[in-house]
């Protein structure tokens, strides 16, 4: 028995209460005895040998049992689901999906081999303050570079509806996004995007429909809000035409960044995922971006904004919090807009 894997399953159980999931907590926990047991849990996991942690294994079972609901593949367990049943039961649904993973290993075992990729598009508000700050002294266009874009639904960020209790931004739209924001509001500005790009090492497909269905069996089934979120978000891409490239960060970036404009400002974003390429590609990003800032000028000048832990933005290896910040060159000026968790619930501005 691994015990990483189930302190991970504990962990994650618990940032799931916190993020307020309790079917997606207590699905995890089921998974957790089951794997204590000997059942079929521990048999898929049995060659399980890099990080749980890491590779937020509890969610990719999570969303594979999800993604058989969404897909109509198993109409007994879409039946007692949080999107068919209010008052469900942990004792019901645990019973179905155990039997589902027995019945299919297989298919189980192709599911988890893919990370979890929400794309969770209320991250784009804390973007969005970062970008203002960024605009408040730059008036000219801007060109957009988003790195481990998943399926590209935060390339629309310009295109959402913001709304807290202190700034509101953004015309009235499909995708609505708010927050509850604390302390000074963001610099209300206008950004006046030029050109937008975006990589991927393993994108998602919104036009097709199994992509589709995958990417959205990843947000918790008891989560409404968030599934009306990510429906407007790919109905707005689709409509767009949204194209995520594949690519590895480090060398798309660094190609980008070298055939950058002289006449427009370029922000180079992401949004938690920087902790997922090996320190090596991570490495390279950085250097990439560093090499790109020390060539800006006043007339094209860099931006480069971050939503990542703050375990990896300032060392802060017991910190549950993400930093929301942009570092501006030329100068190399940084400046923290402020914290939140990663599904952005509320955001502490500084």
């Amino acid at each position: 028995m691994n015990e990483k894997i189930l302190a991970h399953f504990a962990e994650q159980a618990m940032y799931c209460d916190m993020f307020g999931s309790p079917f997606t907590s207590q699905l995890i926990r089921a998974m957790s005895e089951d794997y204590q047991s000997g059942g079929p849990i521990a048999a898929q996991l049995e060659e399980w040998n890099t990080s749980p942690r890491a590779d937020a294994l509890a969610l990719r079972l999570a969303g594979y049992f999800h993604h058989a609901v969404l897909v109509g593949r198993e109409a007994a367990l879409a039946a007692h689901y949080p999107s068919s049943l209010a008052n469900w039961s942990i004792e019901d649904v645990w019973p179905l999906a155990r039997a589902l993973l027995e019945r299919e290993p297989n298919a189980a075992a192709a599911f988890i081999r893919s990370a979890p990729q929400t794309n969770e598009t209320r991250r784009s508000i804390a973007l969005l303050a970062a970008f203002l700050r960024f605009a408040d002294s730059w008036k000219g266009e801007v060109d957009m570079l988003e790195i481990g874009a998943s399926a590209g639904l935060n390339m629309n960020w310009d295109l959402y509806t913001y709304q807290t209790k202190s700034w509101a931004w953004g015309a009235q739209g499909p995708v609505q996004i708010d927050t509850d924001w604390n302390g000074p509001p963001p610099p209300i500005a206008d950004i006046a995007v030029r050109h937008r790009a975006a990589c991927d090492l393993n994108p998602l497909d919104i036009s097709d429909e199994h992509e589709r269905l995958q990417l959205r069996s990843y947000v918790w089934p008891d989560q409404p809000e968030r599934l009306a979120r990510f429906d407007g978000a790919v109905a707005l891409a689709r409509e767009t035409g949204v194209h995520v490239e594949r690519a590895d960060a480090a060398h798309w970036l660094a190609q980008k960044l070298s055939a950058r404009a002289d006449d427009a400002a370029t922000i180079v974003y992401h949004s938690v995922f920087l902790q997922y390429p090996p320190r090596e590609a991570r490495e390279a990003i950085v250097d990439a971006i560093l090499s790109a800032g020390a060539r800006a000028t006043e007339r094209a000048p860099l931006a480069w904004v971050r939503l990542e832990p703050e375990a990896l933005t300032d060392d802060a290896r017991d910190s549950p919090r993400m930093v929301i910040d942009v570092t501006t060159w030329p100068g190399a000026k940084r400046r923290i807009v402020g914290y939140t968790d990663g599904h952005v619930r509320a955001v502490y501005a500084v």
